[in-house]
Formats: C-alpha cells, sequence, structure tokens
C-alpha cells in the first residue's frame, strides 16, 4: 500500500529562494572544489576560483559526480515522489545506471563498484543495488565515504512537511549505495539542517536533527559537532570519510563570520555563503565534496539569491543544465511536482 505524505508546506518569496539555493549552492561549492581536489592545500589567503580541471578534467564552472548524482535523484524527487518507496528507490537507481553508463566523470571507487554490481544482478534496479551495498558494507571495514551525504541535500526538500518521513529517506537513498551507520547518520542530520535552514531560516536543523538518530549514537555525533566547532576545516583531513565531510563541512559554516550589514560598504550577510564555501575548499583532500556539502545547506539558508552572479553564470555539468535548471529542479521538488507558484 502506498503511503500518503504529508502536504508540502506553502513556502513563501523568501522561504521558495532558501529552497531554490540547495541544488544550486551544493552545484557552485562542488564546481569552486573541483580544481584543488587532492592538490596543495589552499592558504588562508589563496582565494579559490572556479578554473576547471581537476580530475575530471572538468571546464571551469563545471560541476562533478557529487551534484551529477544528485541531480539523478532529484529528477526523481521533482516528480514528487515520496523517496522512501520501492518505485522512487528503483527510478533512482536506474539514473544512477544511467549516468554511469553515460561516462561519468570521478566516479567514487565504492560506487562505481556497487553499480556495477547491481547492474549485473537479478531483481530490480534498488533492490539490487541495496543489496550489492549490503554485500560491499559487510565486507569492507572502510564502506562509511562520503558519497551519500555529498547527494542529500535535494532528499530534504522532498519531504519538507514531515522531518520523520525526511529521516526515513535520508536513510533509504543513502543505502542505495551506503548503508553504513555513519553515513545514514550523517544524511539524517544533514537534511534536518536543510529543511530548517529552508523553512526557518537558521542552521539550527543540524544539532536538531540529533533526534532523529538512535539513542545510543546521539552523543557520539553531538561530540563530532562540538568537534567541527572547535577546530578549522583543515583539521579534517580524512574527509573522503563520511564523519570528517560532514565535521569539515560544519566546520567551514559555523566558524566562518557572517559579514555585519553595511549595504554602504557592499557588506551583507548573505556574503557567508561564499566566504563559508572558499573555507571549504580550502579544508583540502576531497574539496569539492567538502564544498558541495556545505554549499546544500549555505543555500539552503541564504538562498539561491546569495550565490554570487558571476558563480551562477559559469555553473554547468552533467546533463547539460545551469543554474536555472537546477534552481527549477529544487523548487519543483519543494512544491511536490507542482509548478504552481503558489505552492
Amino acid at each position: 500500500m502506498a503511503r500518503i505524505p504529508a502536504p508540502h508546506p506553502e513556502l513563501d518569496a523568501r522561504a521558495a529562494d532558501r529552497a531554490a539555493g540547495v541544488l544550486l549552492g551544493a552545484a557552485v561549492g562542488d564546481a569552486l572544489g573541483v580544481p584543488y581536489e587532492f592538490k596543495a592545500t589552499l592558504r588562508e589567503d589563496q582565494r579559490p576560483m572556479m578554473i576547471g580541471g581537476g580530475l575530471g578534467p572538468y571546464e571551469p564552472g563545471e560541476y562533478s559526480d557529487d551534484t551529477q548524482m544528485q541531480v539523478c535523484i532529484a529528477q526523481v524527487a521533482a516528480t514528487g515522489a515520496d523517496l522512501r518507496d520501492p518505485e522512487a528507490l528503483d527510478a533512482i537507481a536506474a539514473n544512477f545506471q544511467h549516468w554511469l553508463g553515460e561516462g561519468a566523470s570521478d566516479v567514487g571507487n565504492q560506487t562505481s563498484m556497487i553499480l556495477s554490481i547491481a547492474a549485473r544482478a537479478p531483481g530490480s534496479a534498488g533492490t539490487a543495488m541495496r543489496e550489492a551495498a549490503r554485500e560491499y558494507t559487510a565486507r569492507n571495514a572502510r564502506s562509511a565515504g562520503n558519497g551519500s551525504l555529498m547527494r542529500t541535500g535535494i532528499v530534504a526538500l522532498a519531504h519538507l512537511g514531515d522531518p520523520a518521513a525526511m529521516a526515513e529517506a535520508a536513510i533509504a537513498v543513502s543505502a542505495l549505495t551506503h548503508p553504513d551507520p555513519d553515513c545514514a547518520d550523517a544524511c539524517v542530520l544533514w537534511c534536518s539542517g536543510i529543511r530548517t535552514a529552508v523553512l526557518d531560516g537558521t542552521f539550527d536543523g543540524v544539532r536538531a536533527g540529533l533526534n532523529f538518530l538512535p539513542a545510543e549514537r546521539r552523543g557520539m555525533w553531538a561530540e563530532r559537532l562540538d568537534e567541527a566547532e572547535a577546530h578549522p576545516p583543515r583539521h579534517f583531513t580524512n574527509n573522503g570519510w563520511v564523519v570528517h565531510a560532514l565535521q569539515a563541512a560544519w566546520s567551514a559554516i559555523t566558524r566562518t563570520g557572517a559579514p555585519e550589514l553595511r549595504p554602504a560598504e557592499g557588506s551583507f550577510p548573505a556574503q557567508h555563503l561564499q566566504l563559508a564555501l572558499e573555507a571549504a575548499v580550502r579544508a583540502g583532500t576531497d574539496t569539492d565534496t567538502v564544498a558541495a556539502i556545505a554549499g546544500a545547506l549555505l543555500g539552503a539558508r541564504w538562498g539561491s539569491s546569495a550565490v554570487p552572479p558571476e558563480w551562477q553564470r559559469a555553473v554547468t555539468g552533467w546533463p547539460s543544465l545551469k543554474a536555472a535548471d537546477l534552481v527549477r529542479l529544487a523548487l519543483l521538488t519543494a512544491r511536490g511536482g507542482s509548478d504552481d507558484i503558489a505552492g
């Protein structure tokens, strides 16, 4: 029996702008980090630029697999689907396979292996992928990569009206490739942060998301968030691991001050988005992923209007999407698949 999803909340203009910022924020963070992935860590006086290159190699402004995979989810979420349902998970899994077959760039090792195994397995796409992911995780002690957290922002938009459903969907979508408990928990926390940022315009949802974790894991994650707030992003050097990836992104967000409102001097609080993304790239190592993770939450808090115009003009990526296309996918998802601006 199909679930009856909670109604999508009506979004005023400011909340709609914040919803529109989720995919766009992830994409610009991704494209900003692409040139510096696994290269020498930038100094504090060095400003990252969208110059392309990286592991793709990518064109200037082009986003990587981090956003490409999130687009695969968004194409399903934008129809108004409940992302917990098997049919939706099958569709997402099929999109992943289509993306991989089209020559996806810079695919993570774990994701590539799971998708390849699932493609040869019987059963529906989602079932095959979840089973391949479970078997991989059972055989590998190091299976808690950042590959599901990097694509999770759109899941929050699909379930703005029901935080419990949001948490269930975050776990289900993560489990297609990354069922490790650390991955599931990280996706729940970040989706909670994005949902609250869109609806309320604060970052409070990340810590509020602790309530959706298993009781025995909440204290551990509270300490991890404390640690992130106490250290700069570059402290979390193993950010291919989902825990350090989340901590580096959260550190970049919480330790970067929002400028005071001084219009005469060209200073606005929403410039926090740009400054925090630059800090995320300076974390080093998996720069595009950390910045994509941070970008989804920063976009949810400050909105698409906070993304610098030059970044909006430059950003592009598979499958031939621009900033306006990413905004449209996000808004369709937040409105339950409806084009009606009134929600």
